[in-house]
């Protein structure tokens, strides 16, 4: 099976856990071990937990697994299920009392669609790290992506569906994937400026009477490349630079994206190549939610 999504970087497993009914859920994301991370929060309405781990006082730590979830602040109680599995496994920065899994994990809004009394819980954690695979991830209306929608600036009346998009590229021995759970407020367009979501209709209603409803897109890139912390955060600007392309508006004061990187440092790679590659995966990966939420 041709795989070209976040799980063809060699030890990157993702699972999602979907309520298709509520429109909401949990997509987790684990790498291989030993690794560094680094995050970029560029939206002003961010909803987070264990994000300080990535500090510049902070000894660089093993990342044992990122949580993406539905439910806004509410939804940041699916990342305890994911810890106590962690726990349960052995796995975990080791501490004198037995290892501490550190699991960032962050949020977008979409209690606006399906039902907004029903959250992702810590079972549903539970269910989304215990469903990871290397199988091409499914992207469209899946696990964090499952009500996630773009082109609200008009309102959510006039949104479309989004969901999660994956890509991969490989730069010489290293490679470069993405997955990105698309929740914008702005619209979708390609590289090439074709407008992919939204018309001129609802650009219209937009300058007439702003109806932006909370939203954010998360952004996770992962590596094998050998890179220092500081080559990782030129990768999440190239990150974020892609959002600001393909989503217009993109970091506005309604959104909380965010963007991770996570490497294995295990193969030395052209680091400029490595850097822009994250551009083109994660473009790629943001047009793919609509694309695939499209088709369904």
């Amino acid at each position: 099976m041709d795989n070209d999504t976040i799980t063809s970087v060699d030890g990157v497993q993702v699972g999602h856990y979907t309520d298709a009914d509520a429109r909401t859920g949990v997509t987790v994301i684990t790498f291989p071990e030993p690794n560094v991370g680094i995050v970029d929060v560029r939206g002003g309405a961010p909803g987070t937990r264990e994000l300080a781990i990535f500090g510049e006082a902070i000894k660089p730590v093993t990342v044992n697994a990122l949580v993406f979830a539905g439910g806004s602040a509410f939804g940041l109680d699916a990342a305890q299920g994911v810890v106590e599995e962690l726990e349960r496994c052995g796995r975990g920065t080791p501490t004198p009392t037995g290892p501490v899994p550190i699991v960032p994990t962050v949020i977008l809004y979409d209690l606006m669609v399906g039902r907004s009394d029903v959250r992702p819980t810590p079972e549903n954690g539970r269910a989304a790290y215990l469903a990871r695979t290397t199988d091409p991830v499914a992207m469209g209306p899946f696990g964090a992506g499952a009500g996630a929608t773009v082109g609200k600036l008009a309102g959510i009346e006039h949104a479309t569906s989004a969901g999660i998009g994956s890509a991969f590229v490989r730069v010489g021995d290293a490679t470069v994937g993405a997955l990105v759970a698309l929740n914008g407020v702005g619209d979708v367009y390609s590289l090439g400026g074709r407008r992919l979501t939204g018309s001129e209709e609802t650009d219209k209603l937009a300058r007439q009477e702003l109806g932006f409803a909370q939203s954010t897109t998360l952004i996770a890139v992962a590596t094998d490349a050998v890179l220092d912390r500081n080559d990782m955060r030129r990768m999440a600007v190239r990150a974020h630079d892609a959002l600001g392309a393909t989503v217009r508006p993109a970091h506005t004061r309604y959104d909380g994206d965010t963007a991770f990187v996570v490497s294995s440092r295990t193969y030395e790679a052209d680091v400029d190549a490595i850097i822009e590659s994250t551009f083109e995966v994660v473009a790629t990966s943001i047009i793919r939610a609509v694309g695939r939420a499209a088709h369904r």
